[in-house]
């Protein structure tokens, strides 16, 4: 087992960040998330989070697993319709005994769960990531605040444009997939229900998609192809944020209404992006997990899954590994095979339903 006198610092503070961070601080790691934000960040929308992904919960934490189980509802049934409401298929979904189901339910209330999981005194905020520097058995960071931390192991979980990335593959950039995504979250007891998750379809991909949270709530996602102008190439999100009205009349009328009744607060725009497959996940003392790592397209709903997969994986190569260096590479021994599947599969449905073909950032 590697030393408990371990000091691992974590940049950011989401999901995957925060749940290493609360695995670790268990095991008796010494341990420090920073998160650039002034308060840490819950805001988002709905998510599923696949069976897979329960189950990286339930491994390295059954009481939060179970937490997780009444924040959401299960996913029951899949239906697919077509723009002019018409139902195209339909699926319920069933599960064993005992088997942990896919649930949907809101990106805060899991990151809320995990937070109630790390200790007070391990998160830093206010604390942007500027630079690192290391030697062969340690690493330094530095932050824009002022502050330097010093320690055996960096994880970069800074997302899909991680600064710390640049210390294990520079140069790296996102690739636009093609489409802006509109997504909220509104009150609902009579469109979506039931653990329903409808999703409509054009000629060959998704125009929108609505799911049940639970707790009278819905998620909604809205999707149009577009081409990013120079000045808004990789920004997170375009400049008019407003969905175009001739683009929603689309939409059948109820469907429509649930997106308009939603509060504009509730609201969330974003380009869509992955990056390129990694060749490592490692250098020296720095090491990626999660979107940092390797994001991907939301076709196949394993953005979240595998950030918790990998701190999970994290954890049990530094409690059987003997050194630090054994674990980083055991861990990407392991990880690396399943996220490049993961990222290969997402981007090539991607480009099968409809998107542009990716274009890389210049």
């Amino acid at each position: 087992m590697v030393s408990l006198n371990c000091r691992v610092g974590i940049v950011g503070a989401g999901t995957s960040g925060v749940y290493l961070g609360s695995l670790l601080a268990r095991q008796g790691y010494q341990v420090d998330v920073f998160e650039k934000s002034p308060v840490p960040r819950t805001d988002g929308c709905g998510i599923l989070l696949v069976g897979s992904g329960m189950k990286a919960v339930n491994q390295g934490n059954p009481q939060l697993c179970q937490r997780l189980l009444h924040s959401g509802t299960p996913v029951k049934h899949f239906e697919f319709r077509n723009l002019k409401g018409g139902v195209a298929n339909s699926e319920s979904v069933t599960y064993e005994e005992n088997e942990l189901p896919g649930m949907l339910i809101h990106r805060k209330a899991i990151l809320e769960a995990v937070l109630a999981e790390l200790p007070t005194n391990c998160l830093h905020l206010n604390a942007s990531f500027v630079s690192a520097t290391q030697t062969e058995t340690g690493v330094t960071a530095t932050f824009s605040n002022g502050e330097t931390w010093e320690g055996d192991l960096l994880v970069g979980s800074d997302g899909i444009f991680s600064k710390v990335r640049e210390w294990v593959v520079p140069g790296v950039k996102p690739r636009y997939l093609g489409d802006i995504v509109w997504r909220g979250v509104v009150e609902d007891n009579e469109f979506c229900v039931d653990g329903m998750f409808v999703v409509y379809i054009r000629g060959r991909g998704i125009y929108a998609n609505f799911f049940d949270l639970g707790n009278g709530y819905t998620h909604w996602g809205f999707f149009i192809e577009a081409e990013q102008t120079e000045a808004e190439k990789r920004l997170p999100c375009p400049h008019n944020v407003a969905i175009p009205p001739e683009e929603l009349a689309k939409v059948p009328e109820a469907a429509r209404a649930v997106i308009q009744g939603t509060p504009i607060e509730q609201i969330v725009c974003n380009y869509s992006y992955d990056i390129d497959m990694l060749p490592k996940l490692y250098q020296g003392r720095i090491l990626l997990i999660g979107d940092a790592a390797h994001a991907k397209s939301p076709t196949r709903a394993r953005g979240m899954t595998s950030g918790f997969e990998d701190a999970l994986a994290l954890s049990r190569y530094l409690t059987e590994s003997s050194t630090i260096d054994e674990a980083l590479l055991g861990f990407q021994n392991e990880r690396l095979p399943i996220v490049h599947e993961y990222q290969r599969t997402s981007r090539e449905i991607s480009q099968k339903t409809g998107r542009n073909r990716p274009k890389k950032v210049a």
